[in-house]
């Protein structure tokens, strides 16, 4: 597939998985063999469509409006970059944190090796701290030092 076709995969990805919560759309352009990194944060690996459909529910689960806006886009060879932001509500509690209803923004970078039309192996770097830090469930020291002195 040329660039243009990966770069426009990705789009639709992105769209339909995320913003339309189009499910199928994992199974079709997700490989069977596929390996995705950075989802979960740390070394975790998510094989297969199934295991990210099920990585998708539970972020769906703490945040069911969620949007994502592709911010910049641009393949090289087999290789697509996406620089995107998503704007969320924390409805669920899926994340094991109660549901708070503040409102969340969080940016990533996400980058996807695509052969025969689908996705084989993605890498994921996203702001979970921050989100973390929006719907009150982390304080870092120098925040609890400022309210401590103030």
């Amino acid at each position: 597939m040329p660039v243009e076709g990966n770069v426009e995969l990705m789009r639709r990805w992105f769209q339909e998985v995320w913003n339309e919560n189009k499910s199928q759309t994992i199974y079709e352009l997700l490989s069977p063999d596929v390996v995705a990194r950075g989802q979960s944060g740390g070394q975790d690996e998510i094989h297969g469509p199934t295991e990210f459909a099920r990585f998708v529910e539970h972020i769906r689960g703490a945040f069911p409006d969620i949007k994502v806006e592709i911010e910049d886009i641009f393949g090289v060879g087999d290789k697509v970059v996406v620089r995107w932001s998503a704007t969320m509500k924390h409805l669920g509690d899926s994340l094991g944190i109660p549901a708070t209803g503040k409102p969340v923004r969080s940016t990533g970078i996400s980058i996807a090796r695509i052969e025969k039309g689908q996705i084989v192996e993605g890498w994921d770097n996203w702001d979970q701290l921050e989100m973390l830090k929006q719907i009150g469930a982390y304080t870092d020291a120098e925040t609890v030092l400022l309210a401590k002195s103030a």
